[in-house]
């Protein structure tokens, strides 16, 4: 973990960037014991959301084994579409 000193701007802000430009873009945010904790988020579109509930579980792991699997469809090359 690493620790980096940030001050809370003139708006009482403070820029989450000093600490990681790999943020995501929602967080939870509650106060525990005197302390600000963020919890990053990972959300998703309302019309993808249905494969998450519990009683798709059987959907989504299969979806999950199929994109485990190689494909095994053969294309060719498609050098002839490149462009030059």
């Amino acid at each position: 973990m690493k620790k980096k000193y940030v001050r809370v701007d003139s708006r009482n802000r403070v820029s989450l960037t000093k600490i990681s430009r790999n943020l995501p873009s929602s967080f939870y945010a509650y106060e525990f014991e005197g302390k600000i904790i963020l919890e990053p988020l990972a959300e998703v579109p309302m019309e993808e959301a249905w494969i998450f509930e519990p009683k798709n579980r059987a959907i989504l792991e299969e979806v999950k084994e199929g994109l485990k699997q190689k494909g095994t469809v053969k294309r060719g090359s498609f050098a002839k579409y490149a462009k030059k």
